[in-house]
C-alpha cells in the first residue's frame, strides 16, 4: 500500500489495561470498583465483546478451590508438586484464597456453574491429589457478563487497537503504551500511571501439525504480544523453557478434554484400549507419558468413552459441543466419530508460552506486580503456574485493586518523544515497501523452524542452529511488506512471534537440566539437577539491548511439602493394564 501518513491521537488516563479477554476486563472492573473515580481505559486489538481465549465461553473451571472439597493450602501443595517445586507459593496462595470469592462473585453476575440438587457447586475430581474441577454446561455467556460490567462501570474501551510497545519514564516507571489501529493504521498513545498486561498466551509460536497458521490450540490472536512488550520494556520473564504442550484432538485445534470427561468415567487409552496414566490432569509428566506411549509403539492415543452409559455421553456432549469450541461437535460428526462407538484420536499440540497451562510467563509477585514499577501482568502471560481461566479472573482482580491504589499515590511519568517516534517508524516500516516478503510467508517459516529446532526432546545443537536461523529471519525483516492495515497487524504479530522464538531457544539453552516432564526434556542433560537448578530462571533485556539470564531463588515455602510428596506427579504411569480395571 502507499506510505501511510503519521496520524497520532494522545489520550491520558490513570490505568491502562491491555487485553480484553479474561483477566483484562476483570482488572478494569475491580479497579473501578475499588475507586469509581479512577479513569480506566481497556485497549483490545479485536473487540471486547468476543475477544480472547473465552470468546465462545468456557466448559468448566479446572482449578476451583471450594470449601468442603479443598483448602487453599491443599491447592498450593498440589501446584507446587505438579510444577516440580519451582513456584512462588505466595502468588499461588493469593490465587487460592481468592478462588472461591471470585466464583461467588461471577455467580452473582450471572455466570452459570453446575450445581447439585441442593444448590451446591457440583465439584469433580481430575487432579492427581485434590478435587478442583467445576463444570460449566452453560458457560457460553461469560463474555456477555463481563461486557455488561464494563459498560455499567463506564470503563473506556478502545477496540481495534493493537498495543505495540510500552512507554517508560526516565526513572524507570511505566508511562503508558503505543497502539496502532488495525483498520486504519492510525496511532493511539495512552499516557497512564499504571498498565496491566493481559494479552494471553504465546499460542501462535509452534506450527500445528495441520499446517494451518491459525489452527492452534490457543486462540490464534494470542500470539505473544504481552511477552514481547514486557521483554522490550525490560521486565523479567520467568521459566520460559517450561513450554505449554497439551493433548488435543487430532486435526482439530482444541483439547480432547479428558479433564472434562474424566469425572464421568472417560480416560486416556493407548491403541489396545488400555489406560496407561492414572491422572488426566495436564502436567509435564502427563505429557511425557503420553509422548512415551506414542514413541513406544502403543499409539495412537485415544480418549475412550464408548464404555459409558447413554445419558452420561449425552451430558458430556452437551458440555463439550456448546461451550468454548462449539465446532467440536461438527468436527466429530463429519469425521464419523461417535463417542458411543469410537474413541477420539488424540495428538500433541504445538509448543507455546502459557502459565495458564504451564509455568512460562512474565514474572509477577502475589500482587500481580512485575519488576517494572507500575506494570502488572495477569492471566496466561503472568508467571503464576496452572492458573487457567479462574486464575486470570482472580489475578486480574488483584491487579486491578492494587493498581487503583498505586495510581492514587503516584503521578504520570513523562516519556521520551524520541522513543515514540522510533516505535512509530518501526511499526510503519512494512508499509513503506511496495514489494517484499508477506507476513504469511515470514510467519510460516518462523513457526516451521520453531517446530524443527525447539520442540522437545530438546537438543543443544538443534536449538543453537535454530538461533542462527531466527537471526537470518530477523535480517529479512527489512523485506517485510504490508499492503493494508490488516497485513500490518499480521506483520507486527509475526515480529512478536519471532521475539518469542528467540526467547524460547535462549531460555531452553540456559537451563542445563531436564525438568517438568516433557516440557523441558533435554537429551544431552537428561537428569533433573536440584543442586544447581532448583530455582526460577529469568530472562530480560539488559541495558545494552541484549538478551540476558539470571537465576532467581525459590522463596521459602509457606506451605511445607515433604520430600517424598514431591515425586507424586512422577508416578502417573499405570504399571500394568490390569491396574486400570
Amino acid at each position: 500500500m502507499s506510505a501511510i501518513q503519521l496520524k497520532t491521537e494522545i489520550i491520558e488516563t490513570d490505568l491502562l489495561v491491555i487485553g480484553g479477554g479474561t483477566g483484562g476486563p476483570m482488572a478494569a472492573i475491580k479497579a473501578k470498583e475499588a475507586d469509581p473515580k479512577l479513569r480506566v481505559v481497556l485497549m483490545e486489538k479485536a473487540n471486547v465483546k468476543r475477544s480472547g481465549a473465552i470468546s465462545m465461553g468456557m466448559d468448566g473451571l479446572n482449578n476451583a478451590v471450594v470449601p468442603g472439597y479443598a483448602t487453599p493450602e491443599q491447592y498450593v501443595k498440589e501446584i507446587t508438586v505438579a510444577n516440580d517445586g519451582i513456584v512462588n507459593q505466595k502468588a499461588v496462595m493469593a490465587y487460592a484464597q481468592g478462588s472461591f470469592p471470585m466464583i461467588q462473585y461471577l455467580d452473582k453476575l450471572g455466570v452459570k456453574f453446575e450445581k447439585d440438587g441442593s444448590g451446591e457447586y457440583n465439584m469433580r475430581k481430575v487432579h492427581h491429589m485434590g478435587t478442583y474441577v467445576l463444570p460449566m454446561p452453560e458457560g457460553h455467556n461469560v463474555k456477555k457478563v463481563l461486557y455488561r460490567q464494563l459498560r455499567r462501570l463506564q470503563v473506556g474501551v478502545t477496540n481495534r487497537y493493537m498495543a505495540t510497545r510500552l512507554l517508560k519514564g526516565p526513572d524507570g516507571r511505566i508511562a503508558g503504551a503505543v497502539g496502532v489501529n488495525t483498520r486504519t493504521s492510525e496511532f493511539l498513545v495512552v499516557k497512564a500511571k499504571a498498565v496491566v498486561l493481559a494479552c494471553g498466551a504465546a499460542g501462535r509460536l509452534g506450527l500445528p501439525a495441520s499446517g494451518y497458521l491459525f489452527g492452534t490450540y490457543e486462540n490464534a490472536a494470542n500470539c505473544g504480544d504481552g511477552y514481547a512488550m514486557a521483554y522490550h520494556a525490560g521486565a523479567q520473564l520467568a521459566n520460559l523453557e517450561c513450554y505449554q504442550i497439551n493433548p488435543l484432538i487430532k486435526d482439530y485445534n482444541g483439547p480432547s478434554c479428558a479433564y472434562v470427561t474424566g469425572p464421568f468415567g472417560g480416560y486416556t487409552a493407548n491403541n489396545k484400549g488400555e489406560r496407561f496414566i492414572e491422572c488426566d490432569y495436564w502436567s509435564g509428566q502427563m505429557m511425557l507419558e503420553f509422548w512415551r506411549e506414542l514413541q513406544g509403539g502403543n499409539g495412537p492415543v485415544f480418549l475412550k468413552m464408548d464404555h459409558l452409559r447413554e445419558e452420561t455421553i449425552s451430558e458430556i456432549e452437551t458440555i463439550l459441543h456448546s461451550n468454548e469450541r462449539p465446532s467440536r461437535g461438527r468436527f466429530h460428526e463429519r469425521r464419523g466419530t461417535n463417542y458411543r462407538k469410537r474413541p477420539v484420536e488424540m495428538h500433541i499440540s504445538e509448543i507455546g508460552f502459557c502459565s495458564g497451562h504451564s509455568a512460562s510467563g512474565v514474572w509477577v509477585d502475589e500482587n500481580a506486580r512485575t519488576t517494572i514499577p507500575g506494570l502488572y501482568a495477569v492471566g496466561d502471560m503472568a508467571s503464576v503456574p496452572h492458573n487457567y481461566m479462574l486464575g486470570a479472573f482472580v489475578n486480574g482482580g488483584i491487579a486491578g485493586a492494587d493498581a487503583a491504589a498505586y495510581c492514587a499515590a503516584t503521578s504520570l511519568a513523562g516519556y521520551d518523544d524520541g522513543d515514540l517516534l522510533a516505535e512509530q517508524e518501526r511499526v510503519l516500516a512494512p508499509t513503506r515497501r511496495e514489494d517484499g516478503l508477506t507476513p504469511h510467508e515470514m510467519e510460516f517459516k518462523t513457526r516451521r523452524l520453531v517446530n524443527d529446532y525447539l520442540e522437545p526432546p530438546k537438543v543443544t545443537a538443534k536449538m543453537e542452529l535454530g538461533q542462527r536461523r531466527f537471526a537470518e529471519i530477523r535480517e529479512d525483516l527489512d523485506h517485510l511488506c504490508a499492503r493494508d492495515p490488516h497485513e500490518l497487524l499480521r506483520a507486527l504479530e509475526m515480529q512478536t512471534i519471532l521475539d518469542c522464538a528467540d526467547m524460547a531457544a535462549a531460555a531452553s539453552l540456559y537451563r542445563t537440566e531436564s525438568r517438568w516432564g516433557f516440557y523441558h526434556l533435554r537429551t544431552d542433560h537428561p537428569e533433573t539437577d536440584n543442586a544447581n537448578w532448583n530455582c526460577h530462571t529469568v530472562l530480560f533485556k539488559d541495558e545494552q539491548g541484549r538478551m540476558a539470564h539470571a537465576k532467581r531463588d525459590v522463596d521459602p515455602f509457606i506451605v511445607p511439602v515433604a520430600e517424598e510428596e514431591m515425586s507424586a506427579y512422577h508416578q502417573l504411569r499405570i504399571k500394568t493394564p490390569a491396574a486400570a480395571e
